[in-house]
């Protein structure tokens, strides 16, 4: 029989968030890094980031009063946003800026235990929307088919604790692509976001690309600093 004292102890062990611990961050980083690395295996992921990368610059199109026509995603990682008006820097930045930061922000919601299901279902109805308002050929449509497929197929899961650790590993690759995609634009002459930014702003091509280097690390160590944190407030109530 539990007295009240070891019911109290009990209570008390428990995580206070839903951050995973030190340990089981690192795991799930070397985790979605492999992943990453691997044939084939990694090819999905690589929509992600590549859909997050052009979403972010049809969003930033919309905001600074341009117009988005449609998405192009392409097998390998590969994406285009075809659009009029708007701010061509905004646009330009919002690319690698943008997809860095929907996977920290889809990391945050996997710290969200009670809100886990309701982060798939959002996620996969966001892919869902980008369809049916700007995708027009069957290449693009079926990647993101299968990127809703990736978001609504675990809501038939009942462990939100497999839930939380799919999503946080799908957020970290994100950020591990956004981090590793833009070093591909320094081999790229007058090709790519850095070369156009490069154009309008007269700043050079590879200090984009560091500012989006920087900014990719930056929030994969906001998610280790929310983990960091998370775990010496349930230390300390120990």
């Amino acid at each position: 029989m539990l007295n009240q004292s070891g019911a109290l102890e009990t209570q008390i062990n428990l995580p206070v968030t839903g951050a995973p611990s030190r340990g089981r961050f690192l795991v799930e980083l070397l985790i979605a890094l492999l992943i990453t690395r691997l044939p084939f295996i990694s090819v999905p992921f690589k929509w992600l980031e590549s859909y997050f990368h052009e979403l972010s610059h049809g969003l930033a199109t919309l905001l600074t009063g341009g117009a988005v026509s449609h998405i192009q995603l392409f097998p390998n990682g590969a994406g285009l946003c075809f659009s009029q008006g708007g701010w061509p820097v905004a646009i330009g930045f919002s690319g690698y800026f943008g997809a860095a930061l929907w996977g920290y922000l889809i990391f945050i919601l996997a710290t969200w235990p009670k809100g886990i299901r309701v982060s798939f279902a959002l996620l996969g109805g966001a892919v869902v929307l980008t369809t049916l308002l700007w995708g027009r050929d069957l290449l693009t449509i079926s990647i993101l088919a299968s990127l809703a497929v990736l978001f609504l197929l675990p809501l038939k899961l009942n462990k939100n604790r497999f839930m939380g650790c799919g999503l946080r590993i799908m957020a970290l690759m994100i950020m591990l692509n956004a981090l590793a995609s833009p070093t591909v634009l320094l081999g790229l002459n007058g090709k790519g976001d850095a070369a156009m930014l490069a154009t309008a702003t007269w700043i050079p091509a590879w200090i984009w690309v560091f500012i989006w280097l920087a900014f990719s690390a930056l929030m994969i160590f906001l998610c280790w600093q929310r983990v960091d944190r998370a775990a010496s407030k349930t230390s300390s109530i120990k």
